[in-house]
């Protein structure tokens, strides 16, 4: 079993009840392989966490932003909410060394790594939540979360990125951008697809997905970063 103190003294959190912390990173597969824990687990915690997490955000957009429609809030709650970028919070705390998961999950590194990571995140806030109450819990998602919303606002990456280099292209070089499939791989079940973004019959970037909208997504991002559209 995992040993939480380091990880408490981090992010300056010492739960009164250390069985919830340990709930909190306990995936479903390791339950599955470790049937006689005691432990329950992480998804009732994430399901309030998710809550805890919305509120806290609204609450704080609805102060700072006070001449924003509602639309526009929701989009930048969306944009601090989403998996990317919870996941490299929860990366940055270390959360990843103390994640209970079966041996079949702890080998995969790649994007169920991230959602498993950032519903890790909601998960460890609700029972903050619950251990602290909620002053402790939005203390905790001012220090590491609320920061970046700076930085998504002044850099549009509440804007999906597709929209966003369409909208660029089209006011720095003049033209739509196109998506051509580069390479496809893979049986029907688990397709590979590599995208390429061109402006013109100039190829600016690619992107890799699953799916050929994921990939287009992908290389929308990278033609903005190469293009420091972003």
């Amino acid at each position: 079993m995992k040993e939480f103190t380091v990880f408490e003294k981090s992010i300056g959190v010492t739960f009164k009840d250390k069985k919830i912390l340990t709930i909190a990173f306990t995936h479903r597969s390791y339950l599955n392989e470790n049937p006689n824990t005691g432990l329950e687990h992480n998804e009732r915690l994430e399901f309030l966490g998710d809550a805890v997490l919305e509120l806290i955000v609204t609450d704080f957009l609805y102060a700072k932003y006070k001449d924003e429609p509602e639309g526009m809030l929701t989009s930048y709650r969306a944009a601090l909410v989403n998996a990317t970028i919870i996941a490299e919070i929860a990366l940055s705390l270390g959360m990843n060394d103390f994640l209970l998961l079966s041996k079949g999950e702890a080998k995969d590194t790649g994007k169920a790594r991230q959602y498993i990571l950032a519903n890790t995140f909601e998960a460890l806030l609700g029972a903050i939540y619950l251990d602290q109450g909620y002053d402790t819990a939005e203390k905790f998602v001012k220090t590491y979360l609320l920061p970046r919303v700076d930085e998504i606002v002044s850099k549009k990456l509440w804007r999906d990125s597709k929209s966003l280099v369409q909208e660029m292209a089209q006011e720095h070089v003049g033209v739509t951008p196109s998506y051509k499939v580069i390479q496809e791989s893979g049986p029907d079940h688990d397709k590979h697809f590599i995208i390429g973004i061109f402006f013109g019959d100039e190829q600016i970037a690619e992107g890799k997905g699953k799916s050929k909208q994921e990939g287009e997504q992908q290389a929308a991002e990278a033609a903005l970063i190469k293009k420091n559209w972003r």
